[in-house]
């Protein structure tokens, strides 16, 4: 299957991104990309950046897919129509402090409190 995805280029701390088609099976370092698409420069504005809106449009209408990244910057420079896609991970409540609460109260059992049960005493003679 082909992705269209951002690769990382330029030096350290200084972030750039082409724009590549690539097979989902390559890693992104790994340099085989089948075409570049375009470029980004996310620190630098919308003026610096250079989009083949056709060459992608092209791509996708032959089956590619699109990351979630590239779909969202894709919308905001008006290559696609669509909603946004929500690529933050969903906050999930800390499993692991119910978990132990959970085992305290399993190990710790209310346990049975001890009746003192009258002991019959001898008679007194």
């Amino acid at each position: 299957m082909l992705k269209i995805r951002l690769q990382r280029v330029g030096r350290k701390n200084e972030p750039s991104f082409r724009i590549v088609l690539v097979d989902s099976k390559m890693g992104p370092k790994s340099g085989k990309a089948l075409e570049i698409l375009g470029s980004h420069d996310f620190r630098e504005g919308k003026g610096n950046n250079k989009i083949n809106g056709d060459r992608i449009k092209y791509w996708i209408s032959n089956g590619a897919q699109v990351s979630e990244t590239m779909n969202n910057l894709l919308i905001s420079e008006k290559v696609i129509s669509g909603k946004k896609i929500n690529v933050l991970p969903k906050k999930r409540p800390i499993v692991k402090e119910v978990k132990e609460e959970a085992k305290k109260e399993a190990v710790e059992p209310s346990a049975p409190v001890a009746t003192e049960t009258p002991t019959p005493t001898a008679p007194a003679a």
